[in-house]
């Protein structure tokens, strides 16, 4: 069956600015449909918005369905569904109906699919019912079953429960949807069928796709487990990995900063199998607000799976931040080919003796929304007797925030150089003194609504 399950969860939905979290990335794989039988129970949506080309293209990717089911179990087309496996069709509209039983004659599958006529409503209860009840409890068979639908459910009871139930008795449910009528429930597919969606759910516009999307997921039930898989998963660069924890199977290894690899050489080739990798980022980058975790994720193994993650959101809170001053900007420099030296011209930086620079951050808390704020940063030293030395005094404006209600504003890096010539601590070394400095800020709105003896300035 290939890999059956795929996803990528996050320890936590919310964190603050520069804090961590954890990742899981989980995969499960079963054994081919030869090594592990499988009972598939197709069930067919046939209601009055499948008349014409969508019921025809569904009766072509369900015919395919058993072909590539059919091979797949001996080898050959040889119109039986061999070593163990069996098919069945339920077809549904107003109500369902067991066209076959669980049988391995190819023909008569496919007379059951091109008998199906289009007309009523979509009554999905009774569809999943119906498939549940040709499930024989006692066999050992994997059992499957694959629902299409174009619409919503219109007729019957609710059929969430019932699929709940068949997921519970370890059924596993496909759902594959044509969303081009546009009555489709997209969520109600999602509940449906067995997590993660992204391994157990295809939505097509285009009926002209079912074909396709039939025949992939035949492949993919039919494939032998995974083997030589590599997951190399690479992460915003709003994040950096700080730690790897050993994968359940196969290893990890950390690539770079931002980019994990996970090897596993063989995956679900005996047994349905399981694998989880843990590892932890933490935020370092300027984003904020709901930010996407993932970059990108790549998935390759021998056998060809195709495999999808999801890719989940995480809010990061970091408040409102301003930075008035950006950093100096670098200066290029190549050495190329065998040079061993080279001189370069900077251009034009006199310093004539040490110094320190100091590096301010500042809060602004509870800034009304729509107004500009006037910051002063004023830093003086202090000398041995505790006497202040003026050294620097900086103002800015903080632009307006538009956010809803009054937000905490953090003012960073506001930079002062004090050369070391300015020393007043007493100290007998002529260089790197501790030195004392103290920070005083004032800050006050500039955009108010005051008015003055009704007059306007």
């Amino acid at each position: 069956m290939g890999i059956v399950n795929s996803d990528k969860e996050l320890s936590t939905d919310r964190i603050k600015c520069g804090e961590s979290f954890k990742v899981t990335l989980s995969l499960a794989a079963a054994p081919d449909i030869v090594t592990n039988p499988t009972d598939i129970v197709l069930i067919l949506d046939r209601s009055g918005s499948m008349s014409g080309s969508p019921l025809a293209n569904l009766k072509n990717g369900a015919k395919k369905f058993i072909d590539i089911i059919d091979e797949a179990t001996d080898g050959v087309q040889d119109g039986q569904i061999g070593y163990g496996s069996h098919i069945g069709i339920v077809s549904f509209a107003s109500t369902a109906t067991q066209d076959t039983q669980l049988i391995t004659s190819v023909s008569d599958l496919k007379s059951a699919v091109d008998s199906l006529t289009a007309g009523g409503s979509t009554n999905h209860a009774d569809a999943f019912t119906k498939a549940v009840e040709l499930f024989d409890p006692a066999s050992s068979n994997e059992k499957v079953m694959i629902m299409f639908t174009d619409g919503k459910t219109t007729a019957g009871a609710d059929p969430n429960p019932i699929a709940e139930a068949a997921k519970a008795q370890g059924i596993i449910i496909y759902c594959i949807g044509l969303s081009g009528n546009g009555g489709i429930d997209e969520q109600a597919l999602r509940d449906w069928a067995s997590d993660p969606d992204s391994a157990y759910v295809s939505i097509t516009p285009d009926d002209a796709e079912l074909e396709d999307l039939f025949e992939d997921l035949a492949r993919n039930i039919s494939k032998p487990g995974a083997t030589d898989i590599v997951i190399e998963d690479k992460v915003s660069s709003c994040f950096r990995i700080i730690s790897v924890s050993t994968p359940t199977k196969g290893t990890a290894t950390l690539v770079n900063a931002t980019t994990v690899q996970w090897k596993i050489s063989e995956l679900g080739v005996t047994q349905r199998e399981g694998a989880e990798l843990e590892f932890t980022v933490e935020h370092v980058g300027p984003c904020s607000g709901v930010v996407e975790v993932n970059e990108s994720i790549i998935y390759s193994d021998k056998e060809g799976n195709v495999v999808e993650f999801p890719s989940p959101e995480i809010e990061v809170d970091c408040g409102i931040v301003v930075s008035p001053e950006v950093c100096p900007e670098p200066k290029d420099i190549t050495i190329c080919g065998c040079e061993d030296s080279i001189e370069f011209d900077a251009g034009d930086l006199v310093m004539e003796s040490l110094g320190r620079i100091v590096q301010l951050d500042v809060t602004l808390k509870n800034v009304c929304p729509n107004r500009r704020v006037a910051l002063a940063a004023i830093i003086t030293e202090l000398d041995d007797k505790d006497i202040e030395h003026k050294r620097g005094m900086k103002t800015m404006t903080v632009p307006a925030h538009t956010r809803e209600s009054c937000r905490d504003i953090t003012v960073r890096c506001i930079k002062f150089v004090l050369p070391e010539d300015l020393d007043v601590s007493g100290s007998s070394n002529a260089i790197c003194n501790k030195r004392r400095f103290k920070a005083r800020f004032i800050a006050h709105y500039i955009d108010n609504d005051f008015e003055c003896c009704n007059f306007v300035l």
